[in-house]
């Protein structure tokens, strides 16, 4: 269940890139790119056409249930880079004028990037599958069985000094209760069970490296079905109110960017 965040990394690398390029643009000019220049253009153009992809391709391939091309968990962290990228590039393409129109889109893209920021730790909250597919309690309670009985048949190998180990360990608490706090709060609880298995490990120094991570993972597997399990209706109760707040803001946002979209082409190519 456990997810990495290729998709932050890519977008943070994607993002210094493009603020290297800006700069050298700011360096050329001696002064901020114009909005309303070829390079300011080309900023926005990338960028709405970034944000239209990221509205439109995630949500039609999750609405087709036919549909085989690539997995739900690729297209979400497409959907993420997409997401982070094309805003920053709106954003340079403003150059940091936020008046009228254009003011009202670059604020409305700021909230749907926090949204989005929000909605995507509340969404990996909720167990999936890797074709997106809700892991229903009956489905994670066995998961959890299954991890007991691997950690078990583990121990039972091992030295006494170990399985005392496990046991306190074993005895941190894994959810932190239910409802949303569970949810928003996993991280802190995840730092609190480093900060804990540090201060076993310092004294348990007769333990090898390779018997401590093997440990440490099999103990981590078990503690987030735990807290999957406890959360897992909250997690669910908060993603479906997160979309009743993100899909309008994005739908009056797309609409908003259309219109400033026409009125640029209008005054500024039509009028000339």
């Amino acid at each position: 269940m456990q997810r990495r965040s290729y998709e932050l990394w890519s977008a943070l690398g994607a993002m210094v890139a493009i603020t290297l390029l800006y700069l050298w643009a700011i360096a050329r000019l001696d002064a901020v790119p114009p909005a309303g220049d070829l390079f300011g253009h080309g900023l926005g153009i990338i960028g709405f056409f970034l944000m239209l992809t990221t509205e439109t391709l995630y949500s039609l391939r999750k609405r087709s249930r036919r549909a085989r091309w690539g997995r739900m968990s690729s297209w979400l962290r497409f959907h993420i880079f997409t997401g982070l990228v094309g805003p920053y590039l709106v954003l340079l393409h403003t150059s940091f004028k936020f008046n009228g129109l254009a003011g009202i889109v670059a604020a409305l893209t700021i909230v749907v990037v926090l949204s989005g920021v929000v909605g995507r730790y509340i969404y990996t909250a909720v167990p999936r599958t890797a074709d997106g597919v809700v892991v229903e309690a009956a489905e994670l309670e066995g998961q959890i069985a299954a991890a007991e009985a691997d950690l078990q048949r583990w121990l039972a190998g091992q030295p006494e000094a170990d399985q005392r180990l496990a046991q306190r360990l074993a005895a941190l608490p894994a959810a932190g209760g239910v409802g949303p706090p569970s949810v928003l709060g996993r991280t802190f609880l995840e730092w609190d069970n480093r900060l804990a298995w540090g201060r076993e490990r310092g004294q348990m120094a007769a333990m090898d490296k390779a018997r401590a991570r093997e440990l440490d993972r099999l103990l981590s597997r078990r503690r987030s079905l735990r807290r999957q399990v406890a959360s897992l209706a909250a997690a669910r109760r908060m993603l479906a109110t997160w979309h009743t707040v993100h899909i309008p803001i994005g739908m009056v946002l797309f609409t908003a960017a259309f219109v400033h979209i026409g009125a640029a082409i209008y005054y500024a190519t039509l009028l000339k």
